[in-house]
């Protein structure tokens, strides 16, 4: 079997397993969060943590629980890791510096899960376990929260309460992400992945010595590193390392954790605003977008420039060969589409192009299908500023859902799409002009001003993949990366919610013969439209300088 058709069946196998989970899971989620009815279990929690899960919140109040919970959060960890070396289960390591501790404590609250240093090398197993893998399902629940409060924004009327924050983070933990853990766990095991609280033991004989492993609850974490689009490893290597991906299998079921939830969450938004056909046109969307990249990316790595890739099947540098060209690119693609940030392959080492359609998936504001929550709220502020464009061109007040986009409505959406490219651009353009952090890069030219801006891009977008090549274990870049990966996340919440408040706060517009069909292909068509070119005008100049450049002069 050629390398090309392997990567092809692996794209049609996961495409038909999506398919296959996508109702029952995505009609699931919406039932969780329409319920009003709470488990034994989570009323303790909701004791023991003094809230009331009954009680309506409006966004400001809402806004309060997300930014207070994620505050805690992140100190609960920095400290965590400041007193690893007093704490049993360290494996002797000792305690995280501080500029690295707030990096990593931002980057797992965030959903971002960047990562500057060894992981089997400077954590154990109490701050992996007990710190790292818990924020993996929180930072999850508090994405699906979000999205679910701007549902909400759409679903009701006369209103501004959107839900209780404190109900749908506990009920997206344990209801969604923690049972289907247990399960992808399992399978992993299965697969070959490690589960164990072993301690470092050596390996082999090599020369110059042996070689040391520690073990850990490797598994349990993967699977949520990847349902939750987190992307974290265990190991430095990610999911490269065999402990965490043995096989093609389990790559294959890696990517399927990944997109499950962002892909279901569209039916949840369909069933709970009374229309399945809007959940499919915002599927639409990101189907298109998600196969249009990973075609392109199979496209430039498996295209022969020499006989040494021709030898190959593929540009196969810096991949692995348990998996090939073809299930790399779709791994590549699906991890960059998203918030997870997990690697089986080193992006720096893929062609000029390919390591460009993974900085493009993260500037697209990873909404294809986008991190859990992140991805679905993401894509819906950008059908209103298409539906906002569509009004202007024919002359008409916007409408979407029954809800007409007036001037404080697309100030909210304005602003969220802002965020982010101002955080990319600006720190990208500080890195490079000052002295210090351009001694990190391994490479000089294009290649390495793609280094500095994927980093920058990565945390900004709270996706946590890295290019390779740039040493990010400093005070600036620990430092300033912490700061993007908490702006990148928590301000584009603000708005978020606050355009949620507003929507639920409308009257229902009914639809008139001159009303924008939202659930038709021609809005999907003016979506993607806007999705690319939005984009591309933004960060256009910038890839011109990086992958743009080197891919061109390949």
């Amino acid at each position: 079997m050629s390398p090309v058709l392997a990567g092809v069946l692996q794209m049609v196998a996961l495409i038909a397993a999506l398919a296959l989970a996508y109702r029952p899971l995505g009609d699931y989620m919406a039932k969780v969060y329409s319920s009003d009815k709470h488990l034994r279990v989570e009323k303790w929690i909701y004791k023991g943590i003094g809230a009331n899960p009954n009680t309506e919140m409006r966004w400001p109040a809402y806004l309060r629980g997300v930014l207070a919970f994620s505050a805690v959060s992140v100190l609960f960890l920095y400290l965590l890791q400041r007193f690893q070396g007093s704490l049993p289960g360290s494996l002797g390591f000792s305690s995280i510096d501080p500029d690295q501790a707030f990096n990593t404590a931002a980057s797992f609250v965030s959903n971002t899960n960047w990562q500057s240093y060894y992981g089997e090398q400077a954590m154990g197993h109490v701050v992996q376990t007990g710190g790292l893998a818990v924020q993996n399902f929180l930072s999850a629940s508090v994405g699906i929260a979000v999205a679910v409060a701007l549902v909400r924004g759409f679903a009701r009327s006369r209103t501004g309460e959107l839900g209780n924050f404190w109900s749908d983070l506990v009920r997206g933990t344990i209801r969604i992400l923690l049972p289907i853990s247990v399960i992808a766990a399992i399978v992993l095991v299965a697969c070959g992945a490690i589960q164990n609280f072993a301690g470092i033991h050596e390996v082999g004989q090599f020369t110059g010595g042996t070689q040391q492993w520690n073990g850990g609850a490797v598994a349990s974490q993967e699977a949520i590193k990847e349902l939750g689009t987190n992307g974290g490893g265990y190991f430095n290597a990610n999911s490269a390392h065999p402990f965490e991906n043995p096989n093609a299998f389990s790559n294959l079921f890696e990517i399927f954790l990944i997109l499950l939830i962002p892909f279901a969450l569209t039916r949840t938004f369909g069933r709970m605003v009374g229309s399945l056909r809007q959940g499919y046109a915002i599927l639409a969307t990101m189907v298109t977008i998600w196969i249009g990249f990973t075609a392109l990316m199979m496209w430039t790595e498996f295209a022969h420039h020499g006989p040494a890739f021709d030898v190959a099947g593929g540009a196969l540098e810096g991949k692995e060969t348990r998996f090939g060209v073809g299930a790399s690119s779709i791994f590549a693609v699906a991890t960059t589409l998203t918030s997870t940030g997990a690697v089986d392959s080193f992006h720096s080492s893929f062609t000029g192009l390919g390591g460009g359609i993974t900085m493009l998936g993260m500037q697209l504001g990873e909404i294809a299908p986008g991190g859990t929550g992140s991805g679905l709220y993401g894509m819906l502020i950008m059908a209103i500023i298409a539906v906002f464009i569509a009004g202007l061109m024919v002359g008409r007040t916007p409408e979407y859902l029954g809800k007409k986009i007036g001037t404080r409505e697309i100030k909210f959406a304005a602003c969220y799409i802002l965020i982010t490219p101002a955080l990319v651009l600006v720190f990208t353009a500080a890195a490079m002009a000052l002295p210090t952090p351009g001694n990190s890069m391994t490479n000089s030219g294009a290649h390495g001003f793609s280094e500095i801006l994927y980093a920058y891009t990565s945390a900004s977008n709270n996706n946590g993949s890295a290019f390779a090549g740039l040493n990010a274990d400093t005070q600036w870049f620990n430092s300033t990366l912490g700061l993007a990966m908490l702006l990148g996340r928590f301000l584009p919440m603000v708005f978020v919610l606050a355009l949620a408040g507003s929507l639920a706060e409308q009257k229902p517009v009914p639809a008139t013969a001159g009303t924008l069909r939202t659930e038709k292909p021609l809005f999907t068509g003016l979506l993607v439209g806007a999705i690319l070119i939005i984009t591309g005008l933004t960060y256009f100049p910038a890839l011109a300088l990086g992958p743009l450049a080197e891919g061109l002069a390949s």
